[in-house]
């Protein structure tokens, strides 16, 4: 069984997690500068910091997630509960594509949970949890904002609306033989 990947990395596998940094590459060094120009302090542009290392390794690890804390002059703890508020920014490692089920009241009403459990055994995964072979991660997500287009999901970075068990599941197919 895969570990669940909404908890981050840093609890379970290093006490002392807020020591350890990872450099940032000089790519996001670059392009964490950049953003930090637009803002009259540099802890303003912490959400796209982390979206920077996110864009460049996939997703947040805790060494990253210290680097640009460093960087930003801002603590671990401040970085990590931007980091955790925002469900899009990913704090383990992910699949090469993320399908984001929408759980809120109105896909719950229009058919969510037999679309979770539907791909769940497609896939053999259960929610926050990644496929052996790493092509796809599967998260619940409170709202993808198309409540009069239900059941929806995000599949990588494209939505997809009025959602069936098979339309979703094909979906799926396709995303893991693209990454593939």
């Amino acid at each position: 069984m895969m570990t669940p990947i909404i908890a981050t990395d840093a609890a379970s596998h290093k006490p002392d997690w807020r020591l350890l940094i990872e450099p940032l590459s000089e790519h996001e060094e670059a392009a964490i500068s950049a953003q930090v120009q637009h803002y009259p302090q540099p802890q303003a542009a912490t959400i796209e910091a982390l979206k920077i290392v996110q864009e460049h390794q996939g997703w947040v690890s805790d060494g990253k997630l210290k680097a640009i804390a460093n960087r930003l002059q801002m603590s671990p703890d401040e970085v990590e509960s931007v980091a955790t508020f925002y469900n899009k920014i990913y704090r383990q490692p992910v699949g090469k594509t993320v399908i984001s089920l929408c759980d809120s009241v109105s896909c719950w009403i229009m058919g969510y949970q037999g679309l979770a459990q539907s791909l769940s055994q497609e896939l053999q995964i259960a929610l926050g949890e990644t496929t052996a072979d790493g092509a796809i991660t599967l998260l619940p997500t409170p709202c993808l904002g198309a409540c009069d287009h239900a059941p929806v999901a995000m599949v990588g970075d494209q939505r997809a609306h009025q959602l069936t068990p098979t339309s979703l599941i094909e979906l799926a197919r396709q995303a893991r033989e693209q990454s593939l």
